[in-house]
């Protein structure tokens, strides 16, 4: 994110003490995989694990951060087959069926974006993993039971490559 670009009022670079660029700098590779991620990072640049919290917090809070997830490196725990469903869903229904469809486990990401008309009609997105693609067409039918989107189009957009997945930087 460029923090030059952040609305009036929050959180602007220069407000950033060398403690909270430290801070930034150690996560932008992800977290330590352990017990105690925060405390391992307070370690390993001069912080206490409640002063990294707290600045995390008011990072966040301030939206210099937008928000902190996991970045699932799927292919190493044996999902091959992953696909990006695309709904075709009255505008006024897509909250309601986005939390229905982000009930389940297989589905890793869900989110709304504009349509691109007339050539993209679709507003809903859905990320499945499986371990192939029957798997995955199993979750797709699975979905379409559980939520009633029988009458809803969509397509599964099957991925041919995989590319590097990272979180952001800064």
């Amino acid at each position: 994110m460029n923090v030059a670009k952040l609305p009036q009022g929050m959180l602007q670079s220069a407000e950033l003490d060398g403690r909270d660029k430290a801070l930034v700098a150690a996560i932008q590779t992800g977290l330590p995989l352990c017990p105690h991620p925060y405390a391992e990072i307070g370690r390993r640049i001069g912080m206490e694990e409640a002063e990294v919290i707290q600045r995390l917090q008011r990072l966040l809070d301030d939206e210099f951060i937008k928000r902190m997830g996991v970045v699932v490196r799927h292919h190493e725990l044996g999902y091959r087959a992953n696909a990006m469903v695309v709904w075709d869903v009255p505008d006024s229904q897509v909250a309601e069926l986005g939390r229905c469809l982000g009930q389940f486990d297989f589905i890793t990401l869900c989110y709304q974006r504009p349509r691109r008309l007339p050539q993209w009609r679709y507003n809903l997105f859905c990320m499945i993993h499986g371990r192939d693609r029957d798997e995955v067409i199993g979750c797709v039918d699975l979905v379409i039971e559980q939520c009633a989107l029988q009458d809803i189009a969509h397509e599964v957009l099957f991925s041919r490559r995989r590319f590097k997945q990272r979180g952001a930087r800064y």
